[in-house]
């Protein structure tokens, strides 16, 4: 096999699985809907709920922005962390892989000179915290989710290991000099190491000085509880349109959920798992399947509606180039033992 198909069969192999993982979800739910009633169901939510809950999907995204900069030292402006994240979440949207993360990390490593590298590692960060709060969402509403029981162990399992992920990061901020020269030594019988995997590290480690300032620590946490607050609400205004009695805690834990569920591997925007994961959870609160498969969709709907706009005005507004952007990835990722990364930095 040629160099050039083999790295196409790798990649393919990357993504496949979540694309099929995928097309199982979207075939098994559109199999088990009617979709006479499924568009009956979609029309029920063209009302003034829907205009509310994008109003409050946006502001969600606001206070992402904020829970970013905050990461970020407050090394960019919130107009720089807002469009950069929705870039992000948009070119999720549209390519596997969570290749999103990796342009949040490169255009804000541009636009705030700190590097791709330090960038990512608040990526990290921010990641970790929202599946702490996804689980612990999960865990908070179970008791009220009769017959959710098989959730709990997944819920205690992933706030586990975020748990255990933060602990390790905290550990390796805190005793910063400590981990540079360990890595400093075991790089130093390696010119490739020396050059290329030392700086990478030192700069990753860099960004994960939040967890050591209490006073920025605090300040991203109430942003990113603060986001999900309102993104729990938006779930809430969107169920009082099918389910006029739904408690809020219907929407605490189809969010919870939901947000465990997206972390499988899947097509990019998470396609029929989005879908699969929630409507799953509101048919277990009793909720008709038409009904929330339909719900499912207006919510996936939102979500993409939202990021996609401001990450597409923001890639107009920066004069981006989303080839260009994959084309200096791909280029790095075959010539890491050169410099050209610095020319990204």
């Amino acid at each position: 096999m040629s160099g050039n198909g083999a790295t196409i069969w790798r990649d393919v192999r990357q993504w496949l699985p979540g694309v099929l993982i995928s097309v199982v979800a979207l075939f098994v739910i559109f199999k088990l809907a009617s979709w006479p009633d499924l568009l009956a169901a979609l029309t029920s939510f063209m009302s003034p709920n829907l205009i509310l809950a994008l109003f409050l999907s946006v502001i969600s995204l606001g206070t992402r922005g904020f829970a970013w900069r905050t990461l970020l030292g407050k090394k960019a402006t919130f107009n720089q962390s807002f469009f950069i994240i929705n870039e992000g979440y948009l070119l999720n949207n549209l390519f596997p892989l969570r290749a999103g993360e990796l342009a949040r990390a490169v255009f804000m490593g541009q636009a705030s000179g700190l590097g791709p590298y330090h960038v990512l590692s608040t990526i990290v960060l921010e990641r970790a915290f929202d599946l702490a709060m996804a689980a612990s969402l999960v865990l908070i509403s179970l008791p009220l989710a009769l017959g959710m029981e098989w959730a709990k162990p997944v819920a205690l399992a992933a706030l586990g290991l975020v748990v255990a992920m933060l602990v390790f990061l905290f550990l390796a901020a805190r005793y910063n000099a400590v981990v540079r020269n360990w890595i400093e030594k075991l790089a130093s019988q390696s010119p490739i190491g020396q050059r290329i995997v030392v700086p990478r590290l030192g700069a990753l480690l860099d960004g994960l000085e939040t967890l050591t300032k209490p006073s920025q620590f605090i300040v991203t946490l109430f942003w990113i509880i603060l986001s999900w607050v309102i993104w729990v609400s938006t779930h809430y205004v969107m169920l009082r349109t099918i389910e006029p009695d739904a408690p809020f805690w219907w929407a605490v834990f189809a969010d919870g959920v939901l947000a465990l569920g997206v972390a499988i591997p899947s097509a990019p925007a998470a396609l029929g798992v989005f879908e699969g994961v929630l409507a799953g959870a509101l048919t277990f609160l009793g909720v008709p399947l038409n009904t929330a498969v339909a719900y499912a969709i207006m919510m996936h709907f939102l979500s993409f509606f939202s990021t996609g706009v401001f990450g597409f005005w923001g890639l107009i507004r920066e004069r981006r180039s989303i080839s260009g952007l994959f084309s200096q990835i791909q280029l790095k990722n075959k010539n890491s033992t050169s410099s050209t990364y610095s020319k990204v930095e």
